[in-house]
Order: C-alpha cells, then sequence, then structure tokens
C-alpha cells in the first residue's frame, strides 16, 4: 500500500482528537508519577500542529512531519515536546521528498524515530517509558512487512500489541525521567508515554481505513 500527503494529514487529525478527547486522562496518568502536564502539553502541541498545516498546505508526507515535528519542538513543555517533535522530524528526514511512502518506508520511518527516542530519552524496554510501546510494536511491524505482510492486514494487531505493553507499564517501576524519583510508588501507575504513543499507533492503523 502507498501512503501519501492526504494520509500523514488524516493520520496527524485523528492524533490530535485521541489527544483532544484524553486530554485528562493523560493529565491524570502524569499527576500520579510525573509534573502532571503530559496531556494538556501533547493537546496544545496537537492543536498547534492542526493550525500550521492548514496554513502551509504541505504538498508531501515529509513536509506534513516536519510541520507537525516543529510545532511539537515550538510549543510542548516537559520530555513530551522533544521526544514527540524527534519522531515527528526522524520520519520527515527518511520520507525525503517522496510523493507517496510505502510500508516498508513508513516502518523504515517508525524505527528511525524509535531510535531517536532511545537516544534522546537512554530509555529501553522495561524502564517504565513510552519506549515500551514503541520499541515491540516497531520490531513486530519491521518483521511482518519483511515476511511480505502489508500494514493493513496486521494493523488489528498492531493496535492490540500496543494496548498490551501500555497495560504492561503499570507493574514496572520507573528508572527513566521524573516518575523514576519515585522509586518504588512508580509501581501500580500506567506510563502516561506509553498511553500517548498507544494513541500514536492506534491513529496510524485508523488512518490506514480513513476512519
Amino acid at each position: 500500500m502507498m501512503y501519501d500527503t492526504e494520509y500523514f494529514i488524516r493520520f496527524v487529525n485523528i492524533f490530535a482528537k485521541y489527544l483532544a478527547e484524553n486530554k485528562e486522562y493523560l493529565t491524570q496518568l502524569d499527576a500520579a508519577i510525573g509534573d502532571g502536564d503530559h496531556g494538556i502539553n501533547m493537546d496544545r502541541g496537537a492543536k498547534a500542529a492542526l493550525d500550521r498545516l492548514s496554513s502551509i498546505n504541505p504538498k508531501t508526507p515529509g513536509e506534513v512531519m516536519r510541520t507537525v515535528g516543529m510545532a511539537l519542538l515550538s510549543s510542548v513543555g516537559g520530555a513530551a515536546g522533544p521526544l514527540y517533535g524527534t519522531v515527528f522530524m526522524r520520519m520527515s528526514i527518511a520520507f525525503r521528498n517522496n510523493d507517496k511512502i510505502d510500508d516498508k518506508g513508513l516502518v523504515s520511518a517508525l524505527e528511525q524515530a524509535l531510535l531517536g527516542i532511545k537516544g534522546l530519552g537512554k530509555a529501553e524496554v522495561g524502564d517504565k517509558t513510552m519506549v515500551d510501546v514503541w520499541e515491540p510494536v516497531v520490531n513486530f511491524l519491521k518483521e511482518n512487512i519483511e515476511n511480505g505482510r502489508t500494514l493493513p492486514e496486521i494493523c488489528a494487531d498492531v493496535v492490540a500489541l500496543a494496548e498490551e505493553r501500555m497495560k504492561a507499564t503499570i507493574p514496572l517501576q520507573a528508572r527513566k525521567g521524573r516518575a523514576s524519583y519515585l522509586g518504588e510508588r512508580s509501581i501500580g501507575h500506567q506510563d502516561p508515554g506509553a498511553t500517548s504513543s498507544y494513541y500514536f499507533f492506534k491513529s496510524l492503523c485508523e488512518a490506514i481505513g480513513g476512519e
């Protein structure tokens, strides 16, 4: 399957919708183990990204992602801005100036985004961060696409895996970020970054069906 500019605009709109609808929920999760602003910050960044997209009429998928990345970097505070800004900027670079992106190109861009997240946050799977969702999902995508399956074929499994790995952060003790300061008190709380990452992959898959 090939993904054009309209697909990525649709993806960003769906992601923004989930962030708006779950702003309070994400903020409550963050209040338990962080600064209590993840939902507020992500919603503000998504709205800024939509404003910029509507004003420039991007011509390529890379331009869409770069526009969103710049909006997030300039408008989102805390750790979320640099991390999600890096996600979209890394994907933009991977897309180059191509008019359309195929499954392998999209997964390769997601892999570059993961490397950016890990490089910036110095986190690994098990540290109770967004990496706990991103790494298993990207590995699953990479393996299946290399074996000839398409993203539409595996999207239901992608969303299920993202949700499973999000919930798997609950019993973990945080080892990175603000939550790590709580030590054992971070156990029993779902990580907010892992949760917004679940919405990211859910949005990516829903955009394929135009839902």
